[in-house]
């Protein structure tokens, strides 16, 4: 489990979200893989005499490294209690100054051995820190770069705990860890993926960092990315991941500016109700009906439009129909149901439109097959300078949607129809022209009569 007393928390997360994420505080980041990694390495030998022998480590070094090595959980909590401070200082200077691989994965061994079931002692490292500028930071920062993966992985873990437990947070500078985290994040093992995911719900309840992840390049990308993965593959994933990955959204949705800006950059409202539509535990559902509830609060103009192209109100009926442990999931569903349906009765018939075209969600909605509307909206994909029209073409080149494909060349075949003369050099600025050409011949029968009435139109335009 990623947070203390998850399931239960769950329950009561977003009417006390402040209480909630101050839990999160003192989370614990595990998986098999690291389980079996440092079992497997509290085994290996290490020749510390040896060390000693070659200048590496003093002599009082060893004899406070043999004293710990071996021992018990048991027999380990009394040598804590008494000496910790000390161990705690042994262990930051040794990872500062080691650089064999054996020796540094022997020595976060350690670490987390002294820390297990004891969080409260990363307090020592704080402690053992104040005369040393560059402690207790520095030394695992420089462990990130060796790339060994399970340095990596402990090391990020423990720069975790000792981020979320200092005062001085502004003094902590993490961009180099978001940017460390980005690339382990496209790991082509899942095992580094689960854990850098629940290191960043660790990280995420602390405001200022959910703005320097989401300014890191390439950040919010590849985790929306993963997400999308995650959904498409829902069964695989299981529901402890799904929950995991949607709970660092919603942690992010708490900042304004990203709730305003996430659908924009990342389209991931579709993925988000297509999520909840197929999920089995009740706490995945309830943290994505979250992350809608701050979309709405935080940034309804952003996130509206795209809410209700994606269907979520029907799904949000759906779910009202359903029986749930938790009651306050009831009213969520009750808020997203009013505010969803007091906007679909304001919005015009173009508004859904334009908003289908921004998602890149194009279906056949009434819109689509009226000439009347055709005849009455066909210069509005003019204005700003194209927009609507662009997106219209991009989605050409950039969907593999048949369906999307398909309406798309229709669409493209109307504006041809009721455009103005300048159409035809607007097409051939955006190169709509060579683009519904080639989806002629597609291997989808429906794109391809599409695209051969939208190529007739166009030809149509210059008699």
């Amino acid at each position: 489990m990623i947070l203390t007393n998850s399931e239960t928390i769950i329950m009561d997360f977003e009417r006390n979200n402040s209480q909630y994420i101050e839990e999160v505080r003192h989370a614990m980041i595990s998986h098999p893989y690291l389980d079996d990694k440092l079992n497997e390495i509290r085994l290996m030998y290490i020749p510390w005499e040896e060390y000693k022998t070659i200048g590496l480590i003093t002599e009082d070094e060893v004899a406070m490294i043999k004293y710990v090595e071996n021992t018990t959980t048991n027999e380990l909590t009394p040598i804590m209690s008494e000496h910790g401070l000390y161990y705690a200082a042994l262990y930051l200077e040794l990872m500062q100054k080691l650089a064999r691989v054996d020796a540094i994965q022997k020595v976060l061994v350690f670490i987390h051995d002294m820390l297990f079931e004891h969080e409260e002692r990363i307090a020592l490292f704080h402690r053992a820190s104040e005369k040393a500028r560059e402690f207790p930071f520095e030394p695992f920062y420089k462990a990130l770069r060796i790339g060994d993966e399970f340095i990596g992985i402990q090391s990020s873990k423990i720069l975790t705990l000792l981020i979320c437990s200092t005062s001085q947070n502004s003094e902590v500078d993490i961009n180099d860890f978001f940017k460390w985290m980005t690339f382990q994040l496209q790991s082509h093992h899942q095992h580094v993926i689960d854990l850098n995911i629940q290191i960043l719900d660790t990280l995420f309840h602390l405001p200022d960092y959910r703005k320097v992840f989401w300014n890191t390049s390439h950040a919010i990308d590849s985790l929306v990315n993963i997400l999308k993965a995650a959904c498409a593959n829902q069964k695989q994933v299981g529901p402890q991941k799904m929950y995991e990955l949607t709970f660092a959204i919603w942690l992010l949705t708490f900042d304004d500016n990203i709730a305003k800006n996430m659908e924009r950059k990342c389209q991931i409202i579709p993925t988000l109700v297509n999520i909840a539509k197929f999920a089995v535990k009740e706490k995945v559902i309830r943290v994505v009906i979250a992350i809608f509830r701050n979309f709405i609060v935080k940034a309804p103009t952003e996130n509206m439009s795209s809410m209700l192209v994606s269907r979520l109100l029907p799904l949000c009926d759906h779910l009202a129909t359903r029986k749930w442990t938790d009651q306050d999931i009831v009213e969520d569903i009750q808020f997203l149901r009013s505010e969803l349906e007091k906007n679909f009765l304001s919005l015009t018939t173009f508004e859904v439109y334009a908003a289908e075209l921004e998602t890149g969600m194009l279906q056949w909605s009434p819109s689509h097959l009226s000439e009347i509307f055709w005849k009455e909206n066909t210069s509005r994909l003019n204005e700003d300078n194209h927009k609507l029209l662009k997106q219209l073409v991009r989605l050409l080149s950039s969907s593999t949607n048949p369906l999307v494909l398909a309406v798309a060349c229709h669409d493209i075949g109307q504006y041809a129809k009721y455009s103005t003369k300048d159409g035809k050099r607007i097409f051939h600025l955006l190169g709509a022209k060579q683009r519904v050409m080639e989806l002629m011949t597609h291997k989808n029968s429906e794109v391809r009569y599409h695209a051969l009435s939208a190529t007739q139109k166009y030809f149509a335009m210059t008699q």
